[in-house]
């Protein structure tokens, strides 16, 4: 592994099993600078840290080479950073964008990916609070790398030991391995609602965020893919930018827009919640309240994923999202064999938490061969990871 590894040491007893950290990414050929808080220099010594990753140690806003920005510098030159421990304090400021020393204003600064591995007692792990900040980074994309159970430091036994130098390596390591997967390739993705115009003020819409299918375009970009993402009405930003974005509001727009991406695509990952009707006729002007009954005549709208899969070449993959509400699994085959995909995602509103509005999901991915996957409830970034390394996996197949 060739990487600029930034390591972030927060004061937890922890902090004395990081040496051996910046050891085993110095191993491995990365190049690696540390910043400590002022309490980490309690449990470590700057000496150690500095003669381990063989780089000055950064500990003090306005003292390293006589630069009062050098941690902006620092947090521009890494390619990750792995903050490690994680203090419930360090969570709860990086969560709130809370920037009063060195480390935690470096960290507010970098923007590619972070690893946080939390260490703390388990009763201050299990704390609501803690939690929702943890919550928070996850759906910002940040890697948590969970803790453990066993013995703590307060003498007690539970969850909330750091994991292990090696794992947090490791978990590092398969990021850097997975990064580059789809260099060279075009992945179409929509996302979001579709809104369709009653008249100049009001629509037929739904419930979707845009958060899953953005999440997918950010995992998709974050392994190198070119991303054309077609969203609906979303108020999601995306960051990487290999996302090129086009923003629509109709099925009409995302029609055209989807079919136009997909001839110069690898793939395409159809996540959109698009409306199956559209009112016939658009009023010019609003409609007034009467007293009669007002009926609105709707027309079936063009179907987005059935065109594509015709479009379909034998080298193209093409994935389709089902969101049901009962016989899920029969409806979702049904659909993966009608319109030619080569899998589908399976949500149902059964579930509790997961699907329109939240953070997080749980779905159901079933392939051409009848193969499935059911995930358990996980934030929605850790659902597009699993969507795009089986999405890796049918292209790679392809390519054979």
């Amino acid at each position: 592994m060739r990487a600029k590894i930034a390591i972030a040491i927060s004061g937890g007893i922890a902090a004395y099993k990081i040496p051996n950290l910046v050891r085993l990414f110095v191993k491995s050929g990365c190049e690696v600078k540390v910043v400590v808080s002022k309490n980490a220099l309690n449990f470590v010594t700057e000496t150690t840290l500095r003669t381990l990753s063989c780089n000055p140690v950064y500990s003090d806003m306005f003292s390293n080479n006589g630069s009062a920005t050098e941690h902006i510098s620092l947090a521009d030159w890494a390619d990750a950073f792995v903050v490690a421990p994680a203090t419930a304090d360090v969570i709860g400021k990086y969560a709130n964008a809370i920037a009063d020393d060195c480390l935690t204003t470096t960290l507010l600064a970098f923007d590619k990916t972070v690893f946080l591995a939390p260490a703390m007692n388990t009763k201050m792990y299990n704390n609501k609070g803690v939690q929702e900040n943890l919550q928070t980074l996850i759906h910002r994309g940040v890697k948590l790398i969970e803790p453990v159970s066993g013995e703590l430091a307060c003498g007690a036994s539970g969850n909330g030991r750091m994991a292990e130098p090696e794992q947090i390596f490791r978990e590092v390591e398969r990021h850097f391995e997975s990064s580059g997967l789809l260099c060279g390739k075009t992945v179409c993705v929509t996302a979001g609602p579709t809104y369709e115009q009653i008249d100049p003020v009001r629509f037929i819409g739904n419930n979707s965020s845009g958060k899953m299918g953005i999440a997918i375009a950010e995992n998709l970009a974050a392994k190198g893919a070119r991303v054309l993402l077609i969203c609906g009405p979303s108020n999601v930003k995306t960051n990487n930018p290999l996302i090129e974005r086009t923003d629509v509001s109709s099925a009409l727009q995302m029609y055209e827009a989807a079919t136009a991406a997909f001839e110069r695509s690898d793939a395409a990952i159809l996540s959109a919640a698009v409306a199956d009707y559209t009112p016939k006729n658009v009023f010019s002007q609003k409609v007034k309240k009467v007293d009669a009954a007002l009926t609105i005549e709707l027309v079936q709208t063009k179907d987005i994923l059935a065109t594509l899969g015709k479009m379909k070449s034998p080298k193209q993959a093409l994935v389709g999202f089902a969101l049901e509400t009962n016989n899920e699994f029969e409806n979702a085959k049904a659909k993966l064999e009608k319109k030619n995909l080569d899998f589908i995602v399976l949500n149902s509103l059964r579930d509790k938490n997961a699907c329109f509005g939240y953070d997080t999901n749980k779905v159901t991915i079933i392939d051409a061969k009848g193969q499935t996957i059911t995930t358990d409830l996980k934030s929605k970034a850790e659902i597009a990871e699993e969507i795009v390394l089986k999405l890796i996996s049918v292209m790679q197949e392809k390519e054979k």
